[in-house]
């Protein structure tokens, strides 16, 4: 299983949110890349960038720093996602060096663009679908929409999407778990790979996604955890390595 550290980019720091309020941000770091080699530096075999300012706006803000981190850790795979809602940015990012592009919004709001694109940029298409209730959450987290996260996913595995960024909002940012119940369901009925994301707090959460890696999750995102300290990144990397 890859555990997958976030970096989430606001005015070009490096900052966490609390369930997708923008205005209830902490700033962790004011150098984005010196934060990718602390994670590169433990182990990380891919990073998850996050253009916050991107997902409000609906196109790229910080794409200078997504470069940066790029140019300066060539070996890493990257996934990033925030305000990719057209076919030139998609291209911009993979050409820039970007491993994955996460579309998130767009997916939703336009499903017909996801397979267009996956025809394009076959192997780069990840999908994220952040979800409360079992309920698509659009526009930074700021609507909910009235799709049903299951039948959105069987759709756009059908369209040939690489993975499945799965968060469950309810929990992002708030160290209280991973809903796995929700996240195995998920994975369970789609054969593409999950990804787990919101809620990891600490070593057991790891261990419980460890457990449902058989149902299809290949690995889980962590933010504020390994920034308060909850959570020690090197260790809790070895142990997902492990299931």
């Amino acid at each position: 299983m890859l555990l997958i550290p976030a970096i989430d980019l606001k005015d070009g720091k490096c900052v966490r949110l609390r369930q997708g309020r923008m205005e209830d941000d902490t700033v962790f770091s004011d150098d984005p890349v010196a934060v990718a080699g602390r994670w590169v530096a433990a182990g990380a075999k891919r990073l998850h960038l996050v253009d916050l300012d991107g997902a409000f706006a609906g196109a790229p803000r910080n794409w200078d720093v997504i470069s940066a981190i790029r140019e300066t850790y060539p070996d890493i795979e990257i996934q990033v996602g925030g305000g990719i809602r057209d076919e030139e940015t998609i291209e911009g990012y993979l050409n820039a060096g970007v491993d994955f592009v996460i579309i998130g919004t767009k997916a939703v709001s336009a499903p017909h663009f996801v397979k267009d694109i996956v025809m394009d940029f076959p192997n780069h298409i990840i999908v994220g679908l952040d979800a409360k209730d079992g309920k698509v959450a659009i526009d930074g987290w700021s609507k909910l929409s009235h799709h049903d996260v299951i039948d959105l996913a069987q759709k756009f595995e059908h369209d040939g999407v690489n993975a499945i960024v799965y968060t469950d909002i309810s929990r992002d940012g708030m160290m209280g778990g991973v809903n796995i119940e929700a996240t195995a369901r998920l994975a369970r009925s789609i054969r593409i790979p999950v990804i787990a994301s919101g809620g990891i707090t600490n070593i057991e959460d790891i261990k419980a996604v460890g457990a449902i890696v058989s149902d299809g999750v290949m690995g889980a995102i962590t933010g504020r955890a390994i920034y308060e300290g909850t959570l020690d990144f090197e260790e809790a990397r070895k142990l997902a390595e492990t299931f």
